[in-house]
């Protein structure tokens, strides 16, 4: 196996005219978000946030408009981006499934359910439908494990499930009844 370098430093990022960091989010970050930090930077979280709920992904041009409203390098925003699992890079679907594999829903059958999920959707972890409606993905533990098996359903923890019940939060999903943001 070799290193290959990159060149980063010419690398073009996907653009389009209209930022992603809107006038209005950058008022309410500015009014709301910044006074609660000692410094801009603590108020990148949050930020990140809000793109990821507003576009379903975390784009790098909206990275390089993050770190020049807080006035941080570009690369400490990817790099917080890269670091957690829950902010993407490409967009995910308007329902995002996440499946705890700890070791206590390990014990109580994550695996059937993800096996389930896998085949009833079509898709690996990690992978969207064709559709955009669902991206599945394989969690850390979820601090839940007195009520294992748990999931996340757009960030909504749902606990003991079975695949009868897994199958109705996906039914609720598609129908547009539940598991939206």
């Amino acid at each position: 196996m070799s290193w290959t370098t990159k060149p980063s430093a010419t690398t073009k990022i996907p653009t389009r005219a209209e930022p992603y960091c809107t006038q209005a989010m950058k008022d309410r970050w500015t009014k709301v978000l910044l006074p609660r930090y000692a410094t801009k930077q603590g108020a990148l979280l949050p930020i990140l946030h809000d793109i990821q709920h507003e576009y379903r992904q975390v784009p790098y041009q909206a990275m390089v408009e993050i770190a020049s409203f807080l006035g941080i390098n570009p690369a400490d925003v990817l790099d917080t981006v890269s670091f957690y699992e829950e902010f993407h890079t490409e967009p995910v679907g308007k329902c995002v499934i996440g499946i705890c594999q700890s070791i206590a829903c390990e014990v109580c059958g994550h695996q059937k359910l993800l096996d389930h999920v896998r085949v009833r959707l079509g898709i690996e972890p990690h992978e969207t439908t064709d559709d955009g409606k669902f991206t599945l993905l394989a969690l850390e533990c979820l601090g839940s494990c007195d009520t294992a098996p748990v999931a996340l359903f757009n960030e909504k923890l749902h606990e003991n499930l079975t695949i009868a019940s897994v199958d109705k939060l996906i039914d609720e999903a598609q129908k547009g009844t539940g598991g939206h943001h």
